[in-house]
């Protein structure tokens, strides 16, 4: 009888690549989604900021009051890695702990129950034994490791260390081995995505990716996340604009708008180049924009803050990521004087409205225009709708179609039809399918 395994990812989706790495090494497992069954338990953690830390720590001492008793406890991940030493002395609940450097020898970590945290930060590559979960037809594609820049508010590059790209090479092997397997629509992400390439001594490192991505017979679609302001140019918009492949979509986290407050996050760039690029980006026909901001950091006034809060209100992003700013140590921020937390929380729930109004803004536009959906499957809403995400939008992160209407196609999960937006029934979008295999 198979052993069986239950992993939880936490955090950001290049967190969940390495935990698809782990399930491909522990491919001989039967995947459970009862923890009290499994015999292994994997929790990839995520230490970015104090609220993803009580989540993982959360969900780790839960998972142990519920395990059986001769079952392995695995803590891997970002906080594994971030705080190895005080989770090791502190938490005996748990039997295996590694961190960000060896989820390709975790097969073998659990055959000898030794812990191991590897000097080198691992980087999956078209060789990784990976297997893709939640979709038939996507997959998040990792283009680097690490960061090269240097802001006040985070860790990342404390333990993720500094900027390490996978070749152009590597990245179009597994792109090219997964559209052999069915997937035809892709997200690449890293850390810093703009700056992809740069330590390979590309200039244009992220231009050149979409160049041979477009090559590649079977990519349908195609998308980047986390472009960096201060590394992100005109000629990298366009790219993405003009592309046959890549969707005019633009995630790029400005975390402020102030010039003031961005000299104090040490971002390397102010509001002038910032409304530059979001500009170009919202010029680009039919673009979507993302962006993420932070609430509270320190030096942020109350003239600073209104000064964002009309920005993010008057601009006419279509998503908006907001986060309460986390005092981490190992940060430059972190020996600055803090904001009041009720003062950080307060602003934070004046963003987070704001950016619930972004959205509702974005999603009354597209009432009435046809859209390229791709079918999840059923939804959870209703057992007579399906669950549809159009291909400029990102999966997960921002949101999902309902399709009441199937105008008799046949339809299957995974399968692209060109749909009409019919309303907007709250916060959700309804659509009736007019036929199979949109396009761009």
């Amino acid at each position: 009888m198979s052993k069986k395994l239950h992993l939880v990812s936490l955090g950001c989706t290049k967190n969940l690549v390495d935990s698809e790495v782990m399930l491909g090494k522990l491919a001989d497992y039967e995947i459970t989604d009862e923890a009290q069954e499994a015999d292994v338990i994997i929790v990839n953690t995520c230490g970015f900021i104090e609220a993803a830390k009580e989540e993982s720590i959360a969900t780790v001492l839960n998972l142990h009051q519920e395990r059986k008793s001769d079952s392995l406890l695995v803590m891997s991940g970002c906080l594994s890695e971030r705080y190895k030493e005080e989770l090791s002395e502190q938490m005996p609940e748990i039997d295996i702990f590694t961190g960000v450097g060896d989820y390709e020898r975790i097969d073998e970590l659990i055959a000898r129950k030794q812990s191991s945290f590897s000097p080198e930060v691992y980087l999956a590559t078209e060789n990784s034994p990976r297997m893709i979960t939640g979709s038939n037809y996507h997959a998040y594609i990792k283009i680097a490791e690490g960061c090269n820049q240097n802001c006040s508010f985070c860790a990342i590059p404390s333990f993720k260390g500094r900027l390490h790209s996978r070749t152009l090479d590597s990245i179009v092997a597994e792109v090219s081995a997964l559209t052999e397997k069915g997937y035809s629509d892709f997200s690449f992400i890293s850390q810093d995505s703009s700056s992809y390439g740069r330590d390979l001594g590309l200039r244009d490192g992220l231009i050149d990716l979409i160049r041979h991505v477009e090559m590649i017979p079977g990519v349908r679609s195609a998308r980047i996340l986390y472009l960096y302001p201060s590394t992100t140019s005109l000629e990298l918009i366009d790219a993405i604009a003009d592309s046959p492949v890549f969707r005019t979509y633009y995630d790029m986290p400005i975390q402020h708008i102030d010039d003031g407050v961005l000299r104090i996050m040490k971002r390397g760039f102010g509001e002038a180049k910032t409304r530059e690029l979001l500009e170009a980006m919202r010029s680009r026909g039919g673009s979507f924009v993302r962006t993420s901001v932070i609430a509270g950091h320190p030096g942020e006034s109350e003239e600073s803050f209104r000064k964002l809060c009309d920005f993010l209100e008057n601009f006419g992003f279509d998503r908006i990521n907001v986060f309460a700013y986390s005092n981490e140590e190992n940060t430059d921020a972190y020996i600055m004087e803090q904001l009041p937390q009720e003062l950080i929380e307060e602003r934070t729930a004046i963003l987070g409205e704001m950016a619930r109004r972004a959205m509702d803004r974005s999603l009354e536009k597209m009432v009435g225009n046809d859209v390229d959906l791709a079918i999840d499957g059923p939804s959870e809403e209703h057992e007579y709708l399906l669950s549809a995400r159009p291909l400029i939008w990102a999966p997960e992160i921002d949101g999902e179609v309902l399709v009441n209407d199937t105008n008799d196609l046949e339809v299957k999960v995974g399968g692209v039809y060109r749909a009409k937006i019919t309303e907007k029934a709250g916060s959700q979008l309804l659509a009736t399918l007019l036929n199979e295999e949109g396009r761009k």
